[in-house]
């Protein structure tokens, strides 16, 4: 990986404010760049660092200022009191699955996050990490030598089930299967409904409806669930235990400032959708990318072997799989999950040399940052081997964000890729289809549309 940015470097354009920001050409009346944008959504964003390292977009009516610059990026997330979350994705995200940590204003969030940490205590990763081994386990296994194998609606199934238990541990059979299927449907149509112009949403399209059925019974059945619980005497050690129990006794806080039940519900359906689509596209992703480089694929197989012997995998393991956490980097690097996020200007202020008003919509993309020629070399060539003895730059290497608000689930999210990826690896050999045209699906997520590989048995 190459050198980032220096630190200190001149404006562009040599720093005025008084200049306009570019305007990326091509835009349509009424729907702007969105068209553009749900046709080819790499391509489009891909070709946004050519007009400027500040550039604007339009999606529907509505100008939105891309960030193309990895510093400049850098400056939006830190400076999370000036660019707060907005913008079209996050208000319609936010109408999906509430006012949740990932989508609340900087005024809530530092009492949510603080509420929310224990749940995400690295002390509890090992707890994890055994749901997240019989899981992978499980659906390896459920596999037969020389299938074809939907892997994206394979892998989605696993990360929806694996997130409904560790919230809920087993106190939902009777729901679980609804849930599971209300999740998938949920966060598959999220990114529709944040980019389609407001009018489109209203019409009753079978979509829509849909969408609005399972949305209306996940937060249902999770709202029954917090209910439930809450008269329930019994102890548990589930997410829903420790974001029922966590109290904020900062000495700005009130010594019983709790997390309501209407929180609850959005804190759970945020990780929800958080939790699922995401890994399920970052293995689905790893998984095409080993298909296609089968050298790379047998020297990860040979590192199970050798590290495993046969043995049972486990979270303590972990550290010794140097390979497979290679791989996730890279994945990670060539297919961040989050590839397109807003923040909104909460004041007058400047950003690269340019004049930015209170209200202003400002994107950035992981997507674009990982893929700079001048952070890495061939960056759209797939090389784990260039993760070893090299730390991810907290610049150029942003999958989970950065700042107060980088991914809460982070270390959660890598752990249970990589057990999945292992436990996959090292039971099954990856084949590519003859033929196969693979695209990105457009949703809030970065995932491969219908990944379909053989898999023959080791």
């Amino acid at each position: 990986m190459r050198a980032v940015f220096s630190q200190h470097r001149e404006l562009p354009n040599g720093g005025s404010e008084n200049q306009a920001i570019p305007t990326v050409p091509g835009a349509l009346p009424l729907v702007g760049h969105s068209l553009a944008l749900l046709r080819d959504p790499l391509a489009f964003i891909s070709a946004l660092p050519a007009y400027g390292d500040v550039t604007t977009i339009r999606i529907g009516t509505l100008p939105m200022v891309m960030v193309c610059d990895p510093l400049l990026t850098r400056q939006v997330l830190l400076e999370d009191s000036t660019y707060d979350k907005g913008g079209p994705v996050m208000d319609k995200a936010a109408e999906v699955i509430g006012d949740g940590l990932i989508t609340c204003p900087h005024s809530k969030h530092r009492r949510q996050r603080r509420l929310c940490q224990a749940a995400f205590h690295p002390d509890r990763l090992p707890e994890f990490g055994a749901v997240f081994e019989r899981a992978a386990k499980e659906i390896a296994s459920s596999w037969h030598d020389d299938q074809v194998v939907d892997v994206d609606r394979e892998l989605m199934a696993m990360t929806a089930g694996t997130a409904v238990l560790t919230m809920f541990a087993n106190t939902l059979p009777e729901t679980s299967e609804q849930i599971i299927a209300d999740l998938v449907t949920v966060v598959e149509g999220a990114f529709w409904r944040m980019i389609t112009p407001p009018f489109l949403n209203r019409f009753a399209l079978l979509g829509n409806r849909r969408f609005d059925q399972a949305n209306k019974r996940l937060r249902s059945a999770v709202a029954d669930a917090v209910g439930r619980r809450r008269a329930d005497d019994a102890a548990h050690s589930d997410l829903l235990a420790f974001l029922q129990e966590a109290v904020d006794s900062t000495e700005h806080s009130d010594s019983t400032d709790r997390l309501t039940d209407i929180e609850l519900v959005d804190q759970i359906t945020t990780f929800f959708g958080a939790g699922t689509e995401t890994t399920a596209s970052t293995v689905a992703w790893a998984l095409h990318l080993l298909a296609r480089h089968p050298e790379i694929q047998d020297r990860l197989h040979q590192e199970i072997h050798d590290v495993l012997a046969g043995e049972p995998m486990t979270f303590e393991r972990l550290p010794d799989m140097e390979m497979a956490s290679h791989v996730i980097n890279e994945t990670l690097r060539l297919y961040p999950p989050a590839w397109l996020l807003t923040r909104t200007a909460t004041k007058d202020t400047s950003l690269g040399g340019f004049r930015l008003p209170a209200g202003t919509t400002l994107a950035y993309s992981p997507y674009i940052i990982h893929r700079r020629p001048d952070l890495y070399d061939h960056p759209d060539r797939f090389d784990p081997q260039r993760w070893r003895n090299t730390k991810p730059d907290r610049t150029a290497f942003i999958p989970f964000s950065a700042g107060a608000r980088k991914c809460i689930g982070d270390r959660v999210a890598i752990t249970q890729a990589t057990m999945a990826l292992i436990a996959i690896v090292g039971q099954w050999r990856l084949t590519p289809l003859p033929n196969q045209s693979l695209k990105p699906a457009v949703k809030a997520t970065l995932t491969p549309r219908h990944l379909r590989l053989r898999v023959t048995a080791r």
